[in-house]
């Protein structure tokens, strides 16, 4: 059984780091990077679960970083919707001086 998670996690952080690194959308590269704390997720679940050790320790860190991804998204997004009032456009390459 937990082959297959493993599996799925590594999918789906091959995925996101695919759309992070490709990708020029700054939304596209946010839900990216969401992507791969849920597969890190998917791995603390999996682990706690099927590990060695079953215990609640995974799943309590994956909550802890679920928390943290709450956090990045919220002010990922707040920093997107100044840098996009500001410029006029969410592509990556026109970010690249702190002011113009």
């Amino acid at each position: 059984m937990l082959p297959s998670y493993l599996t799925m996690a590594a999918i789906l952080f091959c995925i996101g780091l695919y759309g992070a690194l490709v990708k020029r959308n700054a939304v596209i590269v946010l839900l990216s990077i969401e992507l791969m704390l849920n597969a890190v997720n998917l791995n603390l679940v999996a682990f706690s679960k099927y590990g060695v050790v079953p215990s609640l320790t995974g799943q309590v860190f994956a909550l802890f970083t679920i928390t943290v991804a709450a956090a990045e998204a919220a002010v990922g997004v707040a920093v997107l919707i100044a840098l996009f009032r500001a410029r006029g456009t969410v592509n990556i390459d026109e970010f690249d001086e702190m002011r113009r």
